[in-house]
């Protein structure tokens, strides 16, 4: 893609046709994705280890770190490299995107030092048992090994799609996943190397992602440039980098300690509650992508628009983003309420978790218009370089739900614990309206 197409898509093209040419790349990455995580845990349980697949589990937080490491540089830099686009500030957008590239090159190697030296206390810390041990130790030196491929992998793809390269964004996601999944069985059964195979497809997929995003960037002859010539310590650049990109980090830790939390109280109903809970999250979690898929794809658009001062653009962005938004998310509820009880049986014929299932999937298809809402305000506050707000969002909607929980639990016992999740997505959502509106006033 040429540089006069890709300004083209950020600057001019009609405001419709720019939201779904960035949005549904991402969107498609995002469904890739789901399918890679699926296949994954297929092919963890084909080992017939229940202590294989309860390692996963453990390792779900230091995945997860290492994620929002990735993200915290994406989302910051990218963020920032979008804003400085918009205003034409051409050496200051190179000095962006090298400086978040190397950043984040800089902390994988320190999370590979880390990872390597101390596998054996990460995996007690998180957990890990005599049973568990052996594979948490393993999956964490060939992951930890590989930390500088993931974070990268997280930054530039975000960094290309900041900008305007969506479709190259979206084949640098395929890329890494469908070798994943490739690859998968032939480290894990092939080679013997059990869930540690898992690891190491992963770190080769994410590595492969790299390289394609690399040269994807050598050719177009873009404003991304990768030179360490242009990487910079000045504070005024890292403020913003870190300041926006720590909401992202935020929330992608807080998700898991809530979602932690969540399974903790529901088991105290019985399994099949928190089987119920686990089908419903599944399928509301295709709405979610849906809606993530959307929002997320735009923040380059708003970011631009913002950094240029087009406000008139900027906020027929916003507004006809959030018309799709509620039109795609009220569609794929309608269809999931109308045929509740068929998708349920799909997955489970205990009528138990069929009644509790139907119930729980309910409530948490209503907190998914609350969801995609706090969703859009969030991108919007980390687009315009707004950290503060995205901070307290990201806050928001990962600590209420553990008070939420708490109190529904002591109160309405199941029901609580259900509805635990709209009133954290709700109070989140209602509190990012009253700071967006706050910031028209100004």
């Amino acid at each position: 893609m040429t540089q006069k197409t890709e300004n083209y898509w950020l600057f001019n093209a009609p405001v419709s046709k720019a939201i779904w040419h960035m949005a549904i790349p991402m969107m498609l990455g995002m469904s890739v994705n789901m399918i890679y995580n699926i296949t994954d845990t297929f092919f963890i349980g084909k080992l017939n280890d229940s202590s294989a697949l309860a390692a996963m589990t453990l390792l779900l937080p230091f995945m997860t770190i290492l994620m929002a490491i990735g993200n915290l540089f994406g989302t910051g830099g990218s963020t920032l490299f979008s804003r400085l686009l918009g205003e034409n500030n051409t050496d200051k957008t190179r000095q962006s995107s090298a400086t978040t590239f190397w950043m984040a090159v800089i902390f994988g190697l320190l999370a590979t030092i880390i990872s390597v030296s101390f596998s054996g206390t990460i995996a007690h810390l998180i957990g890990a048992d005599h049973n568990t041990f052996a594979y948490v130790k393993q999956y964490i030196l060939f992951y930890g090994l590989g930390s500088p491929f993931v974070i990268a992998n997280f930054t530039l793809e975000q960094l290309i799609r900041g900008e305007g390269e969506s479709v190259q964004s979206m084949i640098g996601m395929v890329i890494s996943v469908v070798l994943n999944i490739v690859l998968d069985p032939i480290f894990m059964f092939s080679f013997k190397l059990s869930i540690g195979g898992a690891a190491l497809a992963t770190v080769i997929g994410n590595m492969a992602a790299v390289i394609y995003y690399v040269i994807c960037i050598k050719r177009a002859g873009n404003q991304i440039t990768l030179s360490p010539k242009y990487f910079t310590i000045e504070s005024t650049m890292l403020k913003q980098i870190f300041s926006v990109g720590f909401s992202a980090m935020l929330l992608d830790v807080l998700l898991i300690i809530s979602s932690l939390m969540f399974n903790y109280y529901a088991v105290k109903y019985g399994d099949y509650v928190l089987a119920g809970f686990g089908i419903s999250q599944k399928l509301v979690q295709i709405v979610d992508l849906v809606g993530m898929g959307l929002y997320m794809g735009v923040i380059p658009l708003i970011a631009v628009a913002h950094g240029a001062k087009d406000d008139i653009r900027k906020n027929e962005i916003i507004k006809k983003t959030a018309i799709y938004l509620g039109v795609l998310i009220t569609g794929l509820v309608f269809i999931m309420l109308l045929f509740k009880a068929n998708i349920i049986t799909i997955f489970s014929h205990n009528p138990q978790v069929i009644q509790i299932g139907k119930y729980i999937l309910k409530v948490q298809l209503i907190s998914s218009f609350f969801a995609g809402g706090a969703g859009l305000l969030t991108g919007i506050f980390q687009a315009e370089g707004k950290g503060r707000p995205a901070v307290i969002m990201s806050l928001m909607r990962g600590i209420i739900v553990i008070p939420a929980l708490m109190i529904g639990d002591r109160f309405f016992k199941v029901d609580g614990v259900v509805f635990s999740l709209l009133v954290a997505e709700a109070v989140a959502c209602l509190t990012g309206l009253v700071f967006y509106i706050q910031n028209l006033k100004k």
